[in-house]
């Protein structure tokens, strides 16, 4: 576990001074923004309440994804073919790029680049109600992808489990930098996001 800081923040440096990395971060970090408020002129960022290590609560940040104000004309959880969802969110979702501001939270030490998916709290206490022991999934620092994220497909809460505890009992970094190369793959494949109905409104 004590890899994981330092890990992080070379793995974050290096992205961003590498020559052919540092143009493509410059086009990211400006391209995204101006595109989300072009579209109708509202915030760039969506921050929401997530459960971290042992249990702490902290602000995500994310690019926004839905219309302004999206909480109050509908449901809390997005839907399949949600209305609300921009036609840029439907692109940042569909390749996970909505989550690179978590870049902040990482450098902030509240997240990993790698772990378990930190959950609203109402969800975390839900299904820490069902499952007892999934609360041992806050015993690491959560992470922008992992095991779940990549290969739980259907978001099931106890297949979740069960590779979130998998992967805290063998992390490492040669684990992480295969699991951030396979999310790279995601990302460029545009198949990051397939889940149907567990997000708050970003």
């Amino acid at each position: 576990m004590g890899y994981k800081r330092p890990f992080d923040l070379l793995i974050i440096l290096c992205a961003h001074v590498f020559p052919l990395t540092l143009v493509i971060w410059i086009l990211v970090w400006l391209i995204i923004p101006l595109m989300i408020w072009a579209a109708d002129r509202g915030p760039i960022f969506y921050r929401q309440q997530r459960v971290g290590r042992y249990g702490k609560a902290f602000s995500v940040w994310k690019f926004r994804t839905m219309v302004r104000n999206a909480d109050t004309h509908g449901l809390a959880w997005t839907v399949e073919g949600d209305h609300r969802i921009t036609s840029v969110g439907r692109f940042l979702r569909r390749t996970g790029l909505d989550e690179l501001p978590q870049l902040i939270n990482v450098i902030r030490g509240e997240m990993s680049l790698v772990g378990p998916r930190p959950l609203a709290i109402e969800e975390q206490l839900m299904l820490e109600h069902e499952m007892p022991e999934f609360a041992s999934r806050l015993d690491v620092v959560p992470g922008i992808t992992g095991l779940a994220q990549l290969y739980n497909r259907e978001d099931d809460d106890k297949t979740k489990l069960a590779y979130d505890i998998y992967y805290i009992q063998n992390m490492g970094p040669v684990m992480d930098v295969k699991l951030l190369l396979l999310t790279v793959m995601d990302v460029v494949l545009r198949r990051r996001d397939v889940r149907t109905g567990k997000d708050h409104p970003a």
